[in-house]
């Protein structure tokens, strides 16, 4: 998860002692209020628990503004603590506003959020890294537009100059410190590809707007390598950098995607009108090239579109036999991007709705996106992690339309996320997305615009997986998923199926096993398997997973009855040797995998063995 200071904190409220402090945070940093539900009055949205929320935040890659007990944050977060350079900004502020603590992130926008909050309410900013307090700068968080080249050399300049050490200081002034011209250390500010060391630190103004063009699948080997040469010829660093740029047909490019990655840049996008319009300014206008894509110049046209109307075309267009590179320089920084991002849309599972089982990379991404799309229960399930975001609802039926609507969205350039229960690549809409994408001009597919787009799924905790959960673990084998909805696959089809199924002795687990008008599959089901396996065989019948109303309970498969299941019933079968163990707190559920059988010799010599564990063979 990597830190991405342009996220909007939230500002958490627990009390109604701290409410009007919250409301106030919010105003001047301009984020939503979350608050305690039963214990705050007014806010965007409310939460059940207070740990439970600041932890999904967290995950989420959300700053955190808590007006509360600082200790009430540090035992929400404590047990996510793995990367301080990965980690958003956690800032505490006590109710009566008086006391501003950044507990975490100090370097990533905390510090900075601290100070920013107790200046607007008159506050003590508690800030406790060593830099800030004898010196007021952190020299690891440049400002914004200015990238620090060699990160890893910070910590040695820093104890430098606070064990009384002098700075020179060559550049622009991005620091408040004195300048010594025979300093010890030395803060170089400097568009040039120069090295850094225990004694210098190399920042990078990114006043660089990097134009691509290229043939359609160009090797990124060769387009990088034509950026590398080309940077290195004008004297430019790479962090210097600000943004990778092209015409929209390049969206899905790979070649440029890659270079982006390599600088980590954003990649912007204009269409063929906005760069025509720059015409005027290009040094090699092209009439193949405007006959081709619409306008006079691709990579140059990019550039200074990029690097706005004050930029200057400091590298012409330069090429290979399947690339185009150009550079254009702003007088500043470049810092409030220009052009669209590639649209992006991500296929996300929530799992059973409960926080706790939603990974946190789906959080992440949920919290990235712009607008959520998706059944409207699923999205009511992220509760306050989908507050203040558009949402578009969609009903139960309307599948193809959500999807479809969701791709021409992101195709607009859009940060999209298509929100599923449980895994969305299992009975849900995964698939969809990917038939749409890959569906020819003639057969009701989607835009081009759409099919240029990023696509990033991301798993989630699956019906069958959380039933197994509380079952115990009845896939310890060999086990399939069958939907009894003939809905979209023929009747016929899901007989043949269950008969194979049966034969070959799998646990199963059914999905959709009944609707109001379906009732007579699951009875047929029950009654195919009963010919293969015993009568005393196991069910699980495991309805509204992990949430409050859960209700587990355990059936002999001749003893299954329709009635008892529901759409929200996932109704999972044993195979032969399945069985229930009785503990205290009631049955559970097993299928042995033969790990009690003797095996003799070596495990090394029975890789083939399927009853040997699988972290033998790894």
């Amino acid at each position: 998860m990597a830190v991405d200071s342009s996220v909007t904190p939230v500002v958490l409220a627990l009390s109604k002692s701290g409410e009007t402090t919250a409301h106030q945070v919010a105003s001047l940093i301009g984020a939503q209020v979350h608050g305690r539900k039963g214990r705050v009055v007014q806010a965007d949205a409310f939460f059940p628990n207070a740990l439970d929320h600041a932890r999904d935040l967290f995950a989420a890659g959300v700053p955190i503004v808590g007006v509360c007990a600082s200790g009430i944050l540090i035992r929400a977060v404590a047990p996510l603590l793995a990367d301080k350079h990965n980690e958003p900004a956690v800032v505490s502020v006590s109710d009566d506003g008086a006391i501003v603590v950044p507990l975490l992130g100090g370097h990533h926008g905390a510090n900075r959020l601290a100070k920013r909050i107790a200046d607007g309410l008159n506050a003590t900013a508690a800030v406790t890294t060593a830099g800030d307090v004898a010196m007021g700068v952190a020299l690891d968080e440049p400002p914004q537009g200015f990238r620090l080249a060699n990160p890893e050399h910070a910590k040695p300049v820093m104890m430098a100059l606070l064990n009384g050490a002098s700075a020179k200081l060559s550049g622009d002034a991005i620091f408040d410190l004195p300048n010594d011209p025979d300093g010890a250390v030395h803060l170089n500010v400097t568009t040039e590809p120069v090295n850094g060391s225990e004694n210098t630190l190399v920042y990078h103004p990114q006043k660089f707007a990097l134009g691509l063009g290229c043939a359609r699948n160009t090797d990124s080997a060769e387009l990088w390598s034509h950026v590398e040469q080309t940077l290195t010829e004008a004297k430019i660093a790479q962090g210097s950098i600000a943004l990778v740029t092209s015409i929209d047909l390049k969206a899905d490019e790979p070649a440029m995607n890659f270079v982006a990655q390599k600088l980590g840049v954003p990649f912007r996008l204009f269409t063929a009108s906005e760069l025509e319009a720059q015409a005027p300014r290009l040094a090699n206008p092209s009439e193949v090239v405007f006959a081709e894509v619409g306008c006079h110049g691709v990579s140059e046209g990019a550039a200074l579109a990029a690097a706005g109307a004050d930029a200057d075309l400091v590298v012409e267009k330069t090429k290979t036999s399947n690339c185009t590179v150009a550079i254009a320089r702003s007088p500043e920084p470049i810092v409030n991007l220009r052009g669209r991002a590639r649209g992006k849309l991500s296929v996300v599972g929530i799992g059973p709705g409960q926080a706790s089982w939603r990974t946190p990379e789906v959080s992440r991404l949920v919290a990235d996106a712009e607008e959520l799309v998706g059944y409207g229960l699923y999205i009511d399930l992220l509760g306050p992690l989908a507050a203040g975001k558009k949402r578009s609802d969609f009903p139960l039926g309307g599948e193809e339309a959500r999807c479809r609507y969701a791709l021409e969205q992101a195709a607009l350039g859009k940060n999209v996320a298509l929100v599923c229960s449980g895994d969305a690549g299992i009975y849900a809409m995964g698939a969809l997305v990917f038939e749409l994408l890959d569906r020819g001009p003639d057969e009701e597919g989607v835009s081009d615009a759409a099919h240029r787009i990023e696509v990033q799924c991301s798993p989630g905790v699956s019906a069958l997986q959380g039933a197994a959960a509380r079952a115990g673990a009845p896939l310890g084998h060999d086990f399939c998923t069958i939907s009894l909805s003939d809905l979209l696959t023929p009747r016929d089809d899901i007989l043949r199926r269950l008969k194979a199924a049966a034969e070959g002795d799998f646990v199963i687990a059914f999905y959709n096993p009944v609707s109001k008008t379906r009732r007579t599959l699951l009875a047929e089901a029950r009654d195919i398997l009963l010919q293969h396996r015993p009568s005393d065989t196991p069910v699980l019948l495991a309805t509204n997973l992990g949430r409050p109303t859960e209700h587990v309970r355990y059936r002999k498969l001749s003893e299954l009855e329709v009635d008892e299941v529901d759409m929200l019933t996932v109704v999972l079968v044993g195979s032969s040797n399945s069985r229930l163990a009785e503990l205290g707190e009631g049955p559970r559920m097993f299928t042995p995998r033969g790990y009690a059988r003797k095996i003799d010799g070596d495990l090394t010599d029975k890789r083939d063995d399927p009853y040997i564990p699988e972290e033998a063979t790894s």
